[in-house]
């Protein structure tokens, strides 16, 4: 009875952080790729009302609803785990065709839609994770210290190397803006492909974080966070307080301009955040007058694969050359507006969905897929 309780706040959770991860991702499609506009690299002074309004809006989501989505990956793999012990299943066992789906899929995502797929580096991390969660608690408590560290050391090394004066630049964005805002479609694919190492460098380095978020969401879980009983409220309580004095205080280091703390606060600083949205949300899902709003986020949060490629095939087709071509000419208000329009259109078409077919598309097709490939 606690996993049924548990499912909708997990998927209202699975289905904000997706719709999130729009709000980072909607500034690189509206800037046809240039992430210089996701960072405070070029700025050296105060900005714009209009650079102001759109770092606003990256201070609550860049890399906060990212390692939120990051945490509920893992949170899935627990219950894919539960799942197969309670049918005395091998584990991982058919899991493994679900990661290869995924990485087949974000391979897919990749090439045809958005250079910046988080699904090929969440592959791997499930196939770690899978085999740590396999070998006993004591070995992946020692993998979430070991992971977490490594992460946090590198993520330290670069800042020390930052203060000596090595910043990470984006010199050449103008020729991927141009691609995007005149090439074709199949140019942009024949672009990925041909960097294809260059754009995956960062789903290789976030690993050792996304192996380290995954395993707080297995904990978490087995913690049972998401309960709706006293232990569950009492544990959303104290991360709800890590989120506002510790979470908030340290992203607010995104407002310095230069890059200087770009790298830190996206994956140093922003996950502390992330799992404050747990305990903020829990807050929130107590106010019984929005549970039709929850239940909205949670249809999302049961297709999470499939509205994160809809939101991003979508926000191709608003802003790319090859569709109604308006990357790069818009304001911050007007781009702000197309994310909420974009989520709300999310919300109303998996709850459409859902009272039909019960499955996102993408999903269904991994259910069958699975099924094919076991029998």
């Amino acid at each position: 009875m606690q996993t049924q309780q548990r499912l909708p706040f997990i998927d209202m959770l699975r289905g904000f952080a997706v719709l999130g991860t729009l709000g980072t991702n909607i500034w690189i499609f509206a800037y046809l790729g240039d992430l210089s506009y996701i960072t405070t690299s070029n700025y050296s002074g105060w900005w714009s009302f209009n650079d102001f309004l759109r770092m606003v809006v990256l201070f609550f989501v860049n890399g906060k609803l990212l390692g939120l989505l990051t945490i509920m990956f893992g949170v899935g793999l627990q219950l894919k785990y539960q799942q197969a012990l309670r049918r005395g299943n091998a584990w991982p066992g058919v899991y493994l065709w679900t990661i290869v789906f995924l990485g087949l899929e974000g391979l897919l995502h990749y090439t045809l839609v958005m250079e910046y797929d988080i699904l090929t580096s969440y592959a791997v991390t499930a196939f770690i994770v899978a085999f740590l969660i396999r070998l006993g608690d004591k070995v992946m408590t020692w993998a979430f210290y070991l992971f977490g560290s490594f992460h946090v050391l590198m993520i330290l090394l670069i800042f020390i190397s930052s203060l000596q004066g090595t910043i990470i630049s984006f010199n050449g964005m103008e020729t991927v803006a141009a691609l995007y805002e005149q090439g074709t479609w199949l140019a942009q694919v024949q672009h990925r492909l041909t960097n294809f190492l260059f754009y995956r460098t960062e789903a290789i380095f976030i690993i050792p974080m996304n192996v380290f978020l995954f395993l707080l969401g297995v904990k978490f879980m087995r913690n049972e966070v998401f309960s709706q009983h006293d232990k569950g409220r009492q544990a959303r309580q104290k991360l709800f307080k890590i989120g506002i004095y510790i979470g908030l205080p340290l992203n607010l280091l995104l407002f310095v301009p230069g890059g200087l703390f770009d790298l830190p606060v996206r994956y140093l600083c922003a996950p502390i955040l992330s799992i404050g949205y747990i305990g903020i949300l829990g807050k929130l899902v107590e106010y019984k007058r929005l549970d039709w709003l929850w239940q909205c986020f949670a249809q999302v949060g049961k297709m999470s694969l499939s509205c994160y490629v809809l939101q991003n095939v979508l926000a191709s087709i608003i802003f790319y050359g090859w569709g109604l071509g308006l990357g790069g000419q818009l304001n911050s208000i007007v781009i702000i507006s197309i994310w909420l329009a974009l989520s709300c259109l999310q919300l109303m078409l998996a709850s459409f969905w859902q009272q039909r077919f019960h499955m996102g598309p993408m999903e269904w097709i991994r259910k069958k897929t699975i099924q094919a490939m076991t029998q």
